[in-house]
């Protein structure tokens, strides 16, 4: 037998997190689904710097559990689960019915996803292992715990060029590891780049492993016209060869652009009535744990006014 709620939230990140302290604080008859532990890719960042509030800054699972048990506080349930299909119902009422692996069917007349996305990872020896602890894939976020340090950046686009150009401000080198013979990012960041004293590039090379016990040390490249491996000493390692938005669950549903990330109004609102949107899986400009936060609130908020609207119990 299914389980019916007001507001089900997909995806227990900052984003979700946030939405969900709103939905239960606001009295909606709110679930939030996450399939692994809630906190999202921030567990994996050692100190946050620039989430206000904290003046010396805040670990990612410290952040991340204070969240959850705000959000507990007023009542959030959670469940522990994996979405594997979304199908909605055609009718007057937007109402979507969740298949979850090892349970019952979850209806919903309302979703938030805030499902987040996934770093393009290396797939070397010792990055899993060293993620959080110089393996990093947000210089916004970590750039300024490497001052003074020498750090790599593995990547050839405007991403990477951009985020080298940022880190110069803290760290002592930076040293650009890219597979081809010339960069992708355009002209001008790369004039820019090679205008830097702080910068050096290692073209025709790929990374084949990230050195270290509990930190990172070096990283091991190989030179893909001699096949020659040589170590770049580096107290970092900043992997900037992408992202994928987790939009699978409404692929065919809503509106997505052509990377995959869902397309919203200010509001939140997808191109389907019912359907809201937040965080890393939201079309947008940046993607930090301030801005998760905040559009997982107008999420939530206006999910509730949906839902009270059709109620018929809105007000002004």
């Amino acid at each position: 037998m299914s389980q019916a709620f007001e507001i089900v939230i997909i995806g227990g990140g900052h984003a979700g997190l946030t939405a969900g302290l709103y939905a239960s604080r606001a009295r909606m008859n709110v679930l939030l689904i996450e399939k692994a532990a809630c906190g999202g890719q921030v567990l994996l960042t050692e100190r946050i710097e620039n989430f206000p509030g904290f003046p010396e800054g805040v670990t990612g699972p410290d952040l991340s559990d204070w969240m959850l048990k705000q959000a507990e506080h007023f009542n959030l349930k959670t469940m522990q689960a994996e979405v594997k299909k979304i199908i909605k119902h055609d009718g007057k009422k937007a109402v979507f019915s969740l298949e979850i692996a090892e349970s019952e069917p979850i209806e919903a007349s309302c979703l938030i996803i805030a499902t987040g996305a996934r770093w393009n990872t290396l797939g070397v020896p010792g990055e899993k292992e060293l993620a959080g602890r110089g393996v990093s894939y947000c210089a916004t976020c970590d750039g300024p715990l490497f001052r003074g340090k020498d750090v790599v950046v593995v990547g050839g686009g405007d991403t990477a060029l951009e985020d080298s150009l940022f880190l110069t401000k803290f760290v002592n080198k930076v040293t650009i590891v890219h597979r081809r013979d010339r960069l992708r990012a355009t002209k001008i960041l790369q004039e820019r780049a090679a205008a830097s004293k702080k910068i050096e590039l290692c073209l025709n090379s790929v990374a084949m492993e990230i050195v270290g016990k509990e930190r990172c040390e070096a990283l091991k490249v190989k030179d893909v016209n001699t096949g020659k491996i040589r170590e770049v000493r580096a107290s970092g390692v900043f992997v900037f060869i992408g992202i994928t938005p987790n939009s699978e669950l409404i692929k065919g549903i809503a509106e997505t652009d052509e990377l995959g990330y869902i397309v919203t109004d200010d509001n939140m609102k997808t191109s389907i009535e019912g359907l809201f949107a937040c965080g890393d899986v939201r079309k947008k400009l940046l993607r930090q744990v301030i801005t998760a936060a905040g559009e997982g609130a107008t999420a939530a908020f206006a999910a509730q006014h949906y839902i009270e609207r059709l109620k018929g119990t809105e007000y002004i």
